[in-house]
């Protein structure tokens, strides 16, 4: 059994319209753009509603978009197992507050995910059961993957040891 775009589309604004911002669909695929408070509700809606069963976070992301009003982006891609079917939900996040409610009550597995957004993009997750750094070492500063960051103006680190490992490989530095 597989579902259409149309149905999720109208199912969702019928339950929660003022969750909704908009829509697009490109090359078949449904991006639905959501209300950052009301992340939680369109997840809980799409995961138990019988008919959609979006049961699956298969990931979720930052994205930097410098100059736009709301800079960040946090994408949530959902699968249906049972409908053979994908959605994106987008949520914009403002700069001065990049925060978004967490969605690991829903989905335990969002636990990482949202460690390695807040890690790389400074996005907050709100109820987060241990918002630390997963990637980057505790004393890095700052968050690497904001396009305001220089690109290759940071040393490389761990590199304290490289006279010893070049010392036993030489063929390494050619």
């Amino acid at each position: 059994m597989t579902i259409e775009n149309n149905t999720v589309l109208t199912r969702l604004r019928t339950a929660l319209p003022d969750a909704i911002t908009g829509s697009a669909e490109f090359r078949g695929d449904l991006s639905v753009f959501v209300r950052p408070a009301r992340i939680v509700d369109v997840a809980r809606f799409l995961r138990d509603d019988s008919a959609l069963r979006y049961n699956f976070l298969e990931n979720l992301c930052g994205v930097d978009y410098p100059g736009r009003q709301l800079r960040f982006e946090v994408v949530y891609h959902l699968l249906s197992f049972t409908n053979r079917h994908r959605i994106c939900l987008k949520v914009g996040v403002a700069e001065h507050d990049p925060s978004v409610p967490s969605l690991t009550g829903l989905w335990p597995g969002a636990n990482y995910h949202e460690r390695e957004t807040f890690d790389m993009f400074g996005i907050v997750f709100i109820g987060h059961p241990c918002l630390d750094r997963i990637l980057m070492p505790d004393d890095w500063e700052g968050y690497p993957l904001r396009k305001d960051v220089p690109l290759g103006a940071e040393e490389v680190a761990f590199t304290f040891n490289q006279e010893r490992i070049y010392a036993h490989k030489p063929f390494a530095r050619e």
